[in-house]
């Protein structure tokens, strides 16, 4: 079974997602600070895109537990 985001909110501190199996998972917007000023997002079988961020959210990302794993460079001297 291929469970897939059908709902999303947001409140201050989280991003509500609910899925196809009815679960209704909080995630902290701590995990994707990105998202703080996100505005529309579309909902596809397997993620969530914010066009004017370029990001996108995998379900099975947010199933893991996973928040951003965005590779930030180190400043090499």
């Amino acid at each position: 079974m291929t469970i897939s985001a059908n709902n999303l909110r947001f409140d201050e501190t989280t991003m509500w997602v609910e899925l196809s199996d009815g679960i209704v998972m909080g995630v902290p917007l701590a995990w994707f600070p990105r998202l703080l000023n996100a505005s529309a997002y579309e909902l596809s079988k397997r993620s969530i895109h914010w066009d004017d961020l370029d990001e996108d959210i995998s379900v099975d990302g947010l199933l893991a537990r996973r928040g951003d794993v965005t590779d930030v460079p180190h400043n090499v001297a």
